[in-house]
């Protein structure tokens, strides 16, 4: 991509220009489940001491893992995305590649369900904001009435390419919509086939706060595993308390 903006066609029908610009930044904020933070072992090895078992858990894991499945090439794994856009040998791949192969059954505000997007924030508080408000709505809607403590591990990544940039364009008010991602997911339809690396976006959750949605595996580069957080929700209502916990 080259140029400060450019203007797509889909289906006969003119899309906004969106405006680029090229990110150079280092050390953006990815929360992830510490649990799920293990690089190079499987959490499932905790399960178990037996290795008749645990080869029985992994074989099960194996066949309905959507990650491992379309690092495989297997068309059963997440069919938006491709084993030829996944990376391999480089550290935290596997973390990388879950981001792409994972996603939320009705999506994210810049992916659908079919394939995942590497979501940053620029500022450590405004990834706290954007994951304790998240966790605390998922609790909403399973039923949660009781206080809530997890811990998410803090991995950053650098990036370097041309996004498209829409932090500044007013006419994009609905795609940062709090309430709906029918926008934001039919924008990043149309830039992801035009071959978007991804979109930097002003934070819904944390007013001042940068995010980066990256469209692309191979343009998440240098991530390595920082602090791990613990998120502490009280109850549906207050505000939730974030401390450090190494």
């Amino acid at each position: 991509m080259s140029g400060d903006c450019w203007t797509a066609v889909a289906a006969g029908v003119n899309v906004s220009v969106v405006p680029t610009c090229y990110i150079d930044r280092r050390d953006t904020h990815r929360l992830i489940p510490a649990q799920y933070a293990d690089d190079d072992a499987s959490v499932l090895a905790r399960l178990t001491d037996d290795n008749k078992i645990l080869s029985g858990i992994f074989e099960l894991d194996h066949a309905n893992n959507d990650r491992l499945l379309t690092e495989s090439g297997s068309t059963i794994g997440t069919p938006g995305i491709d084993v030829r856009e996944l990376v391999f040998g480089i550290p935290s791949y596997r973390i990388i590649n879950a981001a792409f192969c994972h996603p939320a059954p009705a999506g994210s505000r810049f992916n659908s369900a079919d394939r995942g997007a590497w979501y940053a924030a620029f500022e450590m508080e405004t990834s706290h904001a954007e994951v304790a408000y998240h966790r605390q709505l998922w609790l909403r809607e399973t039923g949660w009435i009781e206080e809530d403590i997890a811990d998410y591990t803090d991995y950053r990544a650098d990036f370097r390419a041309e996004f498209h940039d829409i932090r500044h364009a007013t006419k994009y008010e609905d795609v940062l919509s709090p309430n709906s991602y029918v926008a934001s997911q039919a924008l990043a339809a149309e830039l992801l086939g035009l071959g978007s690396a991804g979109i930097v976006y002003a934070s819904v959750r944390h007013a001042g706060g940068t995010c980066v949605a990256c469209l692309r595996p191979v343009l998440v580069t240098n991530v390595r595993p920082g602090s791990t957080y613990q998120i502490l929700l009280r109850d549906r209502s207050a505000k939730p308390v974030i401390r450090r916990s190494n």
